[in-house]
Protein backbone atom coordinates (compact mmCIF):
# COMPACT_ATOMS: atom_id res chain seq x y z
CA UNK A 1 0.00 0.00 0.00
CA UNK A 2 2.48 2.37 0.59
CA UNK A 3 4.85 1.73 -1.77
CA UNK A 4 1.91 2.21 -3.89
CA UNK A 5 1.39 5.70 -2.93
CA UNK A 6 4.78 6.22 -3.06
CA UNK A 7 4.89 5.02 -6.95
CA UNK A 8 1.67 6.82 -8.30
CA UNK A 9 1.01 10.24 -8.03
CA UNK A 10 -1.17 11.76 -5.48
CA UNK A 11 -3.62 14.40 -5.82
CA UNK A 12 -3.36 17.17 -4.03
CA UNK A 13 -7.14 19.79 -3.46
CA UNK A 14 -7.40 23.37 -2.70
CA UNK A 15 -9.40 26.69 -2.96
CA UNK A 16 -7.85 29.89 -3.65
CA UNK A 17 -9.30 33.33 -4.85
CA UNK A 18 -10.03 33.56 -8.63
CA UNK A 19 -8.37 36.71 -8.98
CA UNK A 20 -8.47 36.42 -13.25
CA UNK A 21 -9.94 39.00 -15.19
CA UNK A 22 -10.42 39.75 -18.94
CA UNK A 23 -10.74 36.35 -19.82
CA UNK A 24 -12.33 34.38 -22.09
CA UNK A 25 -14.91 31.21 -21.59
CA UNK A 26 -15.37 28.34 -24.21
CA UNK A 27 -18.70 26.53 -23.81
CA UNK A 28 -18.65 23.10 -25.68
CA UNK A 29 -22.54 21.50 -26.71
CA UNK A 30 -23.67 18.89 -28.38
CA UNK A 31 -27.76 18.73 -27.95
CA UNK A 32 -30.00 16.72 -29.80
CA UNK A 33 -33.90 18.25 -30.48
CA UNK A 34 -35.91 15.06 -31.52
CA UNK A 35 -39.09 17.46 -32.42
CA UNK A 36 -37.35 20.83 -33.69
CA UNK A 37 -36.11 20.55 -36.91
CA UNK A 38 -32.73 22.58 -38.03
CA UNK A 39 -34.38 25.51 -39.97
CA UNK A 40 -36.22 26.56 -36.98
CA UNK A 41 -33.45 26.07 -34.53
CA UNK A 42 -31.29 29.13 -33.83
CA UNK A 43 -28.46 29.85 -30.89
CA UNK A 44 -28.52 33.27 -28.93
CA UNK A 45 -25.30 34.16 -26.56
CA UNK A 46 -25.74 37.05 -23.75
CA UNK A 47 -23.93 38.52 -21.19
CA UNK A 48 -24.43 40.57 -17.90
CA UNK A 49 -21.87 43.23 -19.74
CA UNK A 50 -24.39 44.01 -22.46
CA UNK A 51 -23.00 42.25 -25.23
CA UNK A 52 -25.10 40.06 -27.25
CA UNK A 53 -24.49 37.20 -30.17
CA UNK A 54 -27.81 36.62 -31.64
CA UNK A 55 -28.48 33.85 -34.67
CA UNK A 56 -24.86 32.58 -33.57
CA UNK A 57 -23.93 30.64 -36.67
CA UNK A 58 -20.01 30.14 -36.40
CA UNK A 59 -18.25 27.31 -35.33
CA UNK A 60 -21.46 25.59 -34.96
CA UNK A 61 -22.89 22.19 -36.80
CA UNK A 62 -26.59 21.31 -37.58
CA UNK A 63 -27.25 17.42 -38.49
CA UNK A 64 -31.11 16.83 -39.44
CA UNK A 65 -32.19 13.59 -37.99
CA UNK A 66 -35.39 11.55 -39.15
CA UNK A 67 -37.84 10.31 -36.15
CA UNK A 68 -35.57 7.25 -35.29
CA UNK A 69 -32.79 9.60 -35.07
CA UNK A 70 -30.61 8.35 -38.29
CA UNK A 71 -28.90 11.73 -39.96
CA UNK A 72 -30.63 13.20 -43.35
CA UNK A 73 -27.80 15.84 -44.01
CA UNK A 74 -25.23 17.29 -41.97
CA UNK A 75 -24.43 21.79 -42.55
CA UNK A 76 -21.89 24.19 -41.21
CA UNK A 77 -23.80 27.13 -40.28
CA UNK A 78 -22.23 30.62 -40.80
CA UNK A 79 -18.78 31.74 -42.55
CA UNK A 80 -18.06 28.28 -45.06
CA UNK A 81 -21.73 27.42 -45.21
CA UNK A 82 -22.88 26.94 -48.83
CA UNK A 83 -25.47 29.78 -50.04
CA UNK A 84 -27.75 26.95 -51.51
CA UNK A 85 -31.10 29.21 -51.52
CA UNK A 86 -29.37 31.63 -53.29
CA UNK A 87 -27.98 29.28 -56.42
CA UNK A 88 -31.60 27.98 -55.87
CA UNK A 89 -33.19 31.25 -56.69
CA UNK A 90 -31.48 32.26 -59.64
CA UNK A 91 -32.33 29.42 -61.23
CA UNK A 92 -35.82 30.63 -61.24
CA UNK A 93 -36.84 33.32 -64.54
CA UNK A 94 -37.40 37.04 -63.49
CA UNK A 95 -37.39 37.71 -60.04
CA UNK A 96 -38.72 40.60 -58.56
CA UNK A 97 -36.08 43.42 -58.49
CA UNK A 98 -35.76 46.03 -55.67
CA UNK A 99 -37.17 48.75 -57.47
CA UNK A 100 -40.36 46.98 -58.48
CA UNK A 101 -40.26 45.53 -61.87
CA UNK A 102 -38.76 41.66 -63.02
CA UNK A 103 -35.58 40.97 -63.43
CA UNK A 104 -34.49 41.18 -67.35
CA UNK A 105 -31.56 39.01 -68.81
CA UNK A 106 -29.57 42.36 -69.36
CA UNK A 107 -29.63 43.55 -65.24
CA UNK A 108 -27.87 42.69 -61.93
CA UNK A 109 -30.57 41.16 -59.82
CA UNK A 110 -31.50 43.02 -56.81
CA UNK A 111 -33.59 42.31 -54.38
CA UNK A 112 -35.72 44.28 -52.04
CA UNK A 113 -35.47 44.24 -48.45
CA UNK A 114 -38.69 45.30 -48.24
CA UNK A 115 -38.11 48.30 -45.94
CA UNK A 116 -35.41 46.76 -44.05
CA UNK A 117 -32.64 48.14 -46.13
CA UNK A 118 -29.52 49.66 -44.62
CA UNK A 119 -28.74 52.18 -47.68
CA UNK A 120 -29.81 52.48 -51.16
CA UNK A 121 -27.27 50.08 -52.52
CA UNK A 122 -28.70 47.31 -49.84
CA UNK A 123 -30.07 43.89 -51.77
CA UNK A 124 -31.65 41.52 -50.26
CA UNK A 125 -31.30 38.62 -52.63
CA UNK A 126 -32.29 35.19 -50.89
CA UNK A 127 -35.41 34.91 -47.98
CA UNK A 128 -32.55 34.71 -45.58
CA UNK A 129 -31.45 38.19 -46.38
CA UNK A 130 -34.47 39.77 -45.73
CA UNK A 131 -35.52 37.85 -42.79
CA UNK A 132 -31.54 38.74 -41.89
CA UNK A 133 -32.03 42.53 -42.44
CA UNK A 134 -36.01 42.09 -40.70
CA UNK A 135 -33.72 40.57 -37.62
CA UNK A 136 -31.57 44.19 -37.44
CA UNK A 137 -34.65 46.27 -37.43
CA UNK A 138 -36.00 44.55 -34.94
CA UNK A 139 -38.86 43.39 -37.04
CA UNK A 140 -41.09 40.09 -36.92
CA UNK A 141 -42.52 38.40 -40.81
CA UNK A 142 -45.90 37.08 -40.44
CA UNK A 143 -46.21 35.96 -43.64
CA UNK A 144 -43.49 34.78 -45.91
CA UNK A 145 -45.63 34.57 -48.44
CA UNK A 146 -45.76 38.10 -49.41
CA UNK A 147 -41.83 38.07 -49.70
CA UNK A 148 -40.70 37.69 -52.91
CA UNK A 149 -37.64 35.84 -52.32
CA UNK A 150 -39.63 33.59 -49.63
CA UNK A 151 -42.09 32.91 -52.16
CA UNK A 152 -39.91 31.83 -54.62
CA UNK A 153 -37.43 29.50 -52.69
CA UNK A 154 -40.77 27.75 -51.13
CA UNK A 155 -40.00 28.75 -47.31
CA UNK A 156 -43.21 27.68 -46.05
CA UNK A 157 -42.91 24.17 -48.05
CA UNK A 158 -39.49 23.58 -46.66
CA UNK A 159 -40.82 24.00 -43.56
CA UNK A 160 -43.78 21.86 -44.11
CA UNK A 161 -41.42 19.14 -45.84
CA UNK A 162 -39.40 19.08 -42.54
CA UNK A 163 -42.19 18.67 -40.09
CA UNK A 164 -41.31 15.47 -38.16
CA UNK A 165 -38.02 16.33 -38.11
CA UNK A 166 -35.19 16.68 -35.72
CA UNK A 167 -31.51 18.45 -35.38
CA UNK A 168 -28.50 17.70 -33.85
CA UNK A 169 -26.39 20.96 -33.18
CA UNK A 170 -23.02 20.78 -31.58
CA UNK A 171 -20.00 23.28 -31.71
CA UNK A 172 -18.62 25.68 -29.07
CA UNK A 173 -19.02 29.76 -27.87
CA UNK A 174 -16.51 31.65 -26.84
CA UNK A 175 -17.84 34.08 -24.74
CA UNK A 176 -16.47 36.78 -21.65
CA UNK A 177 -15.58 35.13 -18.43
CA UNK A 178 -18.81 36.87 -16.71
CA UNK A 179 -22.20 35.61 -15.93
CA UNK A 180 -25.05 35.56 -19.38
CA UNK A 181 -26.92 33.07 -20.74
CA UNK A 182 -27.08 30.64 -23.96
CA UNK A 183 -30.13 29.22 -25.47
CA UNK A 184 -31.75 27.45 -28.25
CA UNK A 185 -34.77 28.47 -29.86
CA UNK A 186 -37.07 28.42 -32.52
CA UNK A 187 -36.80 31.33 -35.05
CA UNK A 188 -34.60 34.57 -35.62
CA UNK A 189 -34.25 37.17 -32.70
CA UNK A 190 -34.25 40.86 -32.17
CA UNK A 191 -34.67 43.58 -29.73
CA UNK A 192 -37.67 45.02 -29.30
CA UNK A 193 -38.02 48.15 -26.38
CA UNK A 194 -35.05 46.23 -24.68
CA UNK A 195 -37.12 43.03 -25.10
CA UNK A 196 -35.22 40.07 -26.25
CA UNK A 197 -38.03 38.40 -28.86
CA UNK A 198 -37.98 35.38 -31.76
CA UNK A 199 -39.41 35.73 -34.77
CA UNK A 200 -41.99 32.48 -34.38
CA UNK A 201 -44.81 33.72 -36.69
CA UNK A 202 -42.46 33.02 -39.89
CA UNK A 203 -43.41 29.44 -38.93
CA UNK A 204 -46.88 29.50 -38.78
CA UNK A 205 -47.07 27.04 -35.83
CA UNK A 206 -48.95 26.91 -32.60
CA UNK A 207 -46.44 25.26 -30.59
CA UNK A 208 -43.42 24.11 -30.60
CA UNK A 209 -41.92 20.91 -29.10
CA UNK A 210 -38.64 21.06 -27.36
CA UNK A 211 -37.94 18.09 -25.84
CA UNK A 212 -34.03 17.49 -25.67
CA UNK A 213 -31.32 15.67 -24.71
CA UNK A 214 -28.08 17.10 -23.50
CA UNK A 215 -25.17 14.91 -25.52
CA UNK A 216 -22.53 16.93 -23.82
CA UNK A 217 -21.98 19.87 -22.42
CA UNK A 218 -18.72 21.27 -21.04
CA UNK A 219 -17.12 24.62 -19.74
CA UNK A 220 -13.54 24.66 -21.03
CA UNK A 221 -11.10 21.54 -21.55
CA UNK A 222 -11.21 18.48 -20.08
CA UNK A 223 -9.61 17.41 -17.16
CA UNK A 224 -8.71 13.97 -15.53
CA UNK A 225 -11.69 13.17 -12.87
CA UNK A 226 -13.80 15.76 -14.28
CA UNK A 227 -17.69 15.06 -14.34
CA UNK A 228 -20.03 17.06 -16.33
CA UNK A 229 -24.09 16.36 -14.71
CA UNK A 230 -25.64 17.67 -17.86
CA UNK A 231 -24.12 14.55 -19.99
CA UNK A 232 -26.28 12.19 -21.26
CA UNK A 233 -29.67 14.12 -19.57
CA UNK A 234 -32.96 13.99 -21.43
CA UNK A 235 -35.56 16.06 -21.18
CA UNK A 236 -39.28 15.13 -23.05
CA UNK A 237 -42.27 17.83 -23.25
CA UNK A 238 -45.81 17.27 -22.10
CA UNK A 239 -47.31 20.86 -22.36
CA UNK A 240 -48.00 22.23 -25.48
CA UNK A 241 -45.39 25.21 -24.92
CA UNK A 242 -42.76 26.53 -22.64
CA UNK A 243 -39.30 27.31 -21.52
CA UNK A 244 -36.85 24.85 -20.39
CA UNK A 245 -34.24 26.62 -17.98
CA UNK A 246 -31.05 25.50 -16.38
CA UNK A 247 -29.39 27.02 -13.74
CA UNK A 248 -25.67 26.45 -13.72
CA UNK A 249 -22.65 27.69 -11.29
CA UNK A 250 -19.57 26.85 -13.01
CA UNK A 251 -16.65 26.86 -10.78
CA UNK A 252 -13.01 28.11 -12.17
CA UNK A 253 -10.72 24.91 -12.12
CA UNK A 254 -6.68 24.27 -12.56
CA UNK A 255 -4.99 20.93 -13.10
CA UNK A 256 -1.46 20.57 -12.38
CA UNK A 257 -0.32 17.32 -13.40
CA UNK A 258 2.76 15.25 -12.42
CA UNK A 259 4.95 17.25 -15.39
CA UNK A 260 3.98 20.72 -14.53
CA UNK A 261 1.55 20.98 -17.45
CA UNK A 262 -1.92 23.13 -16.47
CA UNK A 263 -5.26 22.84 -17.71
CA UNK A 264 -7.50 26.05 -17.15
CA UNK A 265 -10.58 24.61 -17.02
CA UNK A 266 -14.22 24.64 -15.13
CA UNK A 267 -16.44 22.34 -13.60
CA UNK A 268 -20.20 23.30 -12.82
CA UNK A 269 -23.07 22.57 -10.45
CA UNK A 270 -26.91 22.55 -11.92
CA UNK A 271 -30.82 23.13 -11.21
CA UNK A 272 -33.34 22.87 -13.71
CA UNK A 273 -36.82 24.06 -14.12
CA UNK A 274 -39.66 24.21 -16.40
CA UNK A 275 -41.57 27.38 -17.54
CA UNK A 276 -44.81 26.75 -18.86
CA UNK A 277 -46.48 29.08 -21.22
CA UNK A 278 -49.95 28.88 -19.21
CA UNK A 279 -51.69 31.89 -17.29
CA UNK A 280 -51.05 34.44 -20.41
CA UNK A 281 -47.07 34.71 -19.77
CA UNK A 282 -45.15 35.77 -22.08
CA UNK A 283 -42.38 33.08 -22.55
CA UNK A 284 -39.73 32.01 -25.45
CA UNK A 285 -40.04 27.99 -26.42
CA UNK A 286 -36.71 26.85 -26.20
CA UNK A 287 -33.69 25.57 -23.47
CA UNK A 288 -31.87 28.43 -21.92
CA UNK A 289 -28.78 27.81 -19.79
CA UNK A 290 -28.47 30.39 -17.55
CA UNK A 291 -24.47 30.88 -15.78
CA UNK A 292 -22.77 32.68 -13.10
CA UNK A 293 -19.06 32.27 -12.25
CA UNK A 294 -17.80 31.33 -8.69
CA UNK A 295 -15.36 33.82 -6.99
CA UNK A 296 -13.61 30.84 -5.52
CA UNK A 297 -11.45 28.62 -7.57
CA UNK A 298 -10.20 24.72 -7.38
CA UNK A 299 -6.84 23.80 -7.91
CA UNK A 300 -5.85 19.92 -8.31
CA UNK A 301 -1.46 19.43 -8.08
CA UNK A 302 -0.94 15.93 -8.99
CA UNK A 303 2.30 15.04 -7.22
CA UNK A 304 4.87 12.09 -5.58
CA UNK A 305 5.28 11.53 -2.15
CA UNK A 306 9.26 12.64 -0.96
CA UNK A 307 11.33 9.47 -0.77
CA UNK A 308 11.77 10.91 2.82
CA UNK A 309 8.30 11.09 3.80
CA UNK A 310 8.13 7.62 2.52
CA UNK A 311 11.06 6.45 4.58
CA UNK A 312 9.44 7.66 7.40
CA UNK A 313 6.44 5.91 7.12
CA UNK A 314 7.92 2.38 6.43
CA UNK A 315 10.41 2.94 9.52
CA UNK A 316 7.00 3.84 11.79
CA UNK A 317 5.47 0.62 10.50
CA UNK A 318 8.43 -1.71 10.84
CA UNK A 319 8.57 -0.46 14.38
CA UNK A 320 5.44 -0.53 14.86
CA UNK A 321 5.38 -5.08 13.73
CA UNK A 322 8.38 -5.16 16.03
CA UNK A 323 6.55 -3.65 19.15
CA UNK A 324 3.21 -5.65 18.54
CA UNK A 325 5.24 -8.52 18.09
CA UNK A 326 7.34 -7.82 21.47
CA UNK A 327 3.94 -7.49 23.46
CA UNK A 328 2.63 -11.14 22.33
CA UNK A 329 6.11 -12.74 22.57
CA UNK A 330 6.05 -11.39 26.17
CA UNK A 331 2.31 -12.21 26.74
CA UNK A 332 2.61 -15.88 25.12
CA UNK A 333 5.93 -16.45 27.40
CA UNK A 334 4.83 -15.31 30.90
CA UNK A 335 1.42 -17.38 30.31
CA UNK A 336 3.65 -20.27 29.43
CA UNK A 337 5.58 -19.16 32.67
CA UNK A 338 2.55 -19.30 34.83
CA UNK A 339 0.91 -22.30 33.33
CA UNK A 340 4.24 -24.49 33.82
CA UNK A 341 4.53 -23.23 37.30
CA UNK A 342 1.31 -24.03 38.29
CA UNK A 343 1.62 -27.67 36.87
CA UNK A 344 4.84 -27.93 38.76
CA UNK A 345 2.81 -27.38 42.15
CA UNK A 346 0.40 -29.26 41.08
CA UNK A 347 -2.23 -26.50 40.74
CA UNK A 348 -3.12 -26.71 37.50
CA UNK A 349 -6.56 -28.35 36.27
Amino acid sequence: MREGLYLHAATETKLVVDTSRGETLRINFDVTFPALACSMLNVDAMDISGEQHLDVRHDIIKKRIDAHGNVIETKQDGIGAPKIEFLLFMQIEKPLQRHGGRLEHNETYCGSCYGAEESDEHCCNTCEDVREAYRKKGWGISNPDLIDQCKREGFLQKVKEEEGEGCNIYGFLEVNKVAGNFHFAPGKSFQQSNVHVHDLLVFQKDSFNISHKINRLTFGEYFPGVVNPLDGVQWVQETANGMYQYFIKVVPTMYTDIFGDTIQSNQFSVTEHFRNADFGRQTIPGVFFFYDLSPIKVTFAEGHVSFLHFLTNVCAIVGGIFTVSGIVDSFIYHGQKAIKKKIEIGKFS
